[in-house]
């Protein structure tokens, strides 16, 4: 198995990944035909190799590295379980983790997907999962959550070790049970969904409270 790592990591040099300010996704630089990028975030990229293709490659900006050994150590402590990948190795700006098949909660917006309840109730024990293991599940949303067989998987645990609640995930749960049947089944489209996404990452800690956020929403879809 290392070995097929070993090929893999050798396209994986060939890229280079560049963090950009105010939150926005990484950019990516450089090019190989065995190597492709399956997730883009605001950190890191992940990436799938032909060579190894039961595992991600997680790859993280220069100035993001830190990241690396704190992710390696949540997974650690996390162990075994349903609702996460698998950590198999670390090395300075990577991690090597189990590929995980399925589409973000994002795509299922963007595409009309159905996303169950279950994916709900799925989140809320892997939230008191991360807790008893000591650890603070943060920075939960629509991109690192996977629809996987009509379950769900998270996909990032990178700020567990960060103190304080950033209400991502509650904001999230509460529009689900109080707006997602006005769009379920319908496809959202992607300027629409960046627009919110955006302007909820701009609120930060001076927000608006959720009601307020919500009905300015409501009222944009409305008028389309």
């Amino acid at each position: 198995m290392e070995s097929d790592w070993n090929k893999a990591i050798e396209s994986l040099s060939k890229f280079k990944v560049v963090s950009n300010p105010n939150n926005e996704p990484v950019t990516i630089y450089g090019e190989g035909d065995d190597m492709k990028c399956i997730g883009i975030g605001t950190d890191a990229a992940v990436f799938q190799s032909l060579y190894a293709p039961h595992y991600a490659f997680k790859l993280y900006a220069k100035d993001k590295v830190d990241k690396v050994k704190v992710e390696a150590s949540v997974y650690r402590i996390l162990g075994d379980s349903p609702f996460f990948s698998t950590c198999f190795a670390s090395c300075d700006d990577y991690l090597v983790l189990s590929y995980e098949r399925g589409i973000t909660l994002f795509d299922c917006i963007l595409q009309g997907i159905h996303i169950p309840e279950q994916v709900v109730k799925d989140v809320e024990d892997a939230r008191e999962y991360v807790r008893k293991k000591g650890l603070n599940p943060r920075d939960i949303h629509l991109k690192n959550i996977l629809l996987q067989d009509g379950r769900a998987k998270i996909i990032d645990v990178s700020e567990y070790t960060r103190p304080g609640n950033d209400y991502r995930w509650e904001h999230l749960k509460k529009g689900y049970e109080q707006y997602y049947h006005l769009i379920d089944g319908n496809a959202v489209p992607f300027w629409l969904v960046e627009t919110i996404r955006k302007w909820y990452n701009k609120l930060g800690e001076n927000a608006s409270s959720y009601e307020e956020f919500t009905k300015t929403i409501i009222k944009l879809l409305y008028k389309k």
